[in-house]
């Protein structure tokens, strides 16, 4: 019997995804995908490498807009990028590489938002970043910079930046957190921490329980997700429930867990 919560789907999505094509020169990454994302779910999109599953996050997120295709964010169309015009909802990202500032301490990354948008005192930040790290398991490193901590406590302090928000602004609290690759790299200890910090952070009082995860690794789509899509082709070719990985007959799911490189997923040499 599993420890995590099961989160059942709410009946009107949190966000949708409607017809939604991407390109890049003449290689078609995404054609005309449609996808709902639900309150309270743990979505992973799977599938082989360059098949346009991190170009999905980025659309969801707003850094990137599709050739074509609409994105409803809580029922409201979403116009341009999230630097164009706000959502309704907070949506963090929690990028492969951690993403974080070389030169900035912990505590700098932790609270960077903060620091440079909101009316917070630096003392008032120091105290939201410290209770963020303690969820994330890092207390006490706040005065190191990135390059003095290993690959999983980066990832960590990423975690923490994603989950942080101005008490005074409810509207900056997360929604949605999407995970891009959260565990790569990672040996298998220091995936299963981030496992284990992933489903514990969707549970955790004041954290949203909403994620969308890219994955290639096998125990981390296991362990984090409730419902996963498979995308290859530039289209949306599966989806299921976790526990449907196993008896499934699609040949495009049974090819990727058993990584046989016999099967319908083209092999590149």
């Amino acid at each position: 019997m599993s420890r995590f919560v099961t989160h059942q789907p709410a009946a009107q999505p949190i966000i949708q995804l409607r017809q939604i094509s991407k390109a890049f020169g003449n290689n078609v990454i995404l054609d005309q995908v449609d996808l709902d994302i639900y309150p309270g779910e743990a979505l992973v999109i799977i599938g082989p490498s360059g098949t346009g599953k991190s170009t999905i996050l980025r659309i969801i997120a707003g850094l990137l807009a599709p050739d074509s295709g609409t994105v409803y964010i809580q029922g409201q169309q979403r116009q341009g990028l999230i630097e164009d015009q706000a959502d309704p909802i907070t949506i963090s990202m929690v990028f492969q590489q951690a993403a974080l500032f070389d030169s900035l301490t912990v505590t700098e990354n932790v609270g960077f938002r903060l620091f440079e948008h909101s009316t917070l005192s630096p003392q008032d930040i120091q105290t939201l970043v410290d209770e963020r790290l303690e969820m994330v398991g890092l207390s006490g490193v706040g005065d190191r910079y990135p390059a003095a901590l290993s690959g999983g406590m980066r990832k960590r302090v990423s975690f923490a930046r994603a989950i942080i928000a101005d008490p005074s602004n409810p509207q900056s609290n997360p929604k949605v957190i999407l995970y891009d690759e959260p565990t790569a790299g990672l040996d298998p200890i220091a995936s299963t921490v981030i496992e284990d910090l992933v489903r514990d952070l969707q549970n955790a009082d004041g954290i949203c329980g909403t994620y969308v995860m890219v994955s290639h690794q096998d125990s981390t789509i296991r362990r984090t997700a409730d419902r996963i899509i498979f995308l290859y082709g530039g289209k949306v070719q599966w989806e299921g429930r976790v526990e449907e990985i196993d008896t499934t007959d699609n040949p495009l799911v049974r090819q990727f867990f058993s990584a046989s490189t016999t099967g319908p997923i083209r092999v590149v040499h």
